[in-house]
């Protein structure tokens, strides 16, 4: 009987310390899939070709696979193999989305975030003008248009015009950062929308606002695609007091 070929190692596989081994196998299949040598679909090898792998027990290899679907890496389903996902900002959604949803005051701290990170993701958009970055932010622009009036489908124009901008920086770890504020893009978007005394000015000037950041980007001014970021949070810090004076005087009635 001939033996089989030995396959290949997979991982870059390093002896892992006793204590963490789940932590170094996962670290190494990680590593596999961020640099492409196992694409987003493909099947991962099974926990006991991992352990064997890895020189470690079927538990620590599952418990390995259990961090990385976690982390929004793999794809798990009962009696079926794991597989590879694309680097997404899923995990950092969820968890943004606990704090924004949880108190009036983490909202106003994510927002808070969001306009110290945008300034730089518009300035570095602007110089680098990714071509599919600029495309989904014209697009989000004709859907905000389009949506003027439905707060949902306003609120998702506004998710997708942020996340062209993110992608115009071809910067891939920003744009799973931008994926993963989606959750308080759409609290605070949503929010903004259904207040009381929003008028149709009021929604066209969040479409200018969002078109001269655009203008900006697309012309390659860094300088004023910063400004028009921070005037644009400005414009949102205002509607963050209405917002929280609506909030406030409703939990005042007990609503």
């Amino acid at each position: 009987m001939i033996d089989a070929p030995a396959r290949k190692p997979l991982f870059s596989a390093k002896p892992a310390m006793p204590s963490r081994l789940a932590d170094s196998v996962s670290d190494a299949i990680a590593a596999a899939l961020l640099d492409g040598r196992i694409e987003p679909g493909e099947p991962l090898p099974s926990e006991g070709e991992i352990a064997r792998e890895f020189g470690v027990s079927k538990p620590i290899a599952r418990e390995a696979l259990r961090q990385l679907t976690s982390a929004g890496l793999i794809s798990t389903q009962q009696g079926k193999v794991a597989r590879a996902k694309a680097l997404n900002g899923e995990p950092l959604e969820r968890i943004y989305g606990y704090a924004v949803r949880s108190s009036l005051e983490r909202l106003q701290e994510a927002n808070e975030m969001r306009r110290i990170v945008e300034t730089g993701i518009a300035r570095l958009a602007a110089q680098r003008r990714d071509k599919t970055g600029l495309t989904v932010m014209e697009r989000a622009l004709t859907d905000m248009r389009r949506g003027l009036g439905d707060p949902a489908a306003f609120t998702e124009a506004d998710i997708l015009f942020h996340l062209g901008m993110a992608s115009a920086t071809g910067n891939s770890m920003i744009r799973v950062q931008m994926e993963g504020l989606r959750s308080v893009q759409r609290e605070v978007s949503d929010l903004f929308s259904r207040r009381s005394n929003r008028t149709e000015a009021d929604w066209n000037a969040t479409i200018d606002r969002h078109q001269a950041l655009f203008e900006a980007i697309a012309a390659g001014d860094a300088d004023r695609a910063e400004k028009r970021v921070i005037a644009h949070f400005e414009a949102a810090d205002i509607a963050s007091l209405e917002v929280a004076d609506e909030l406030g005087t409703g939990r005042e009635r007990g609503t």
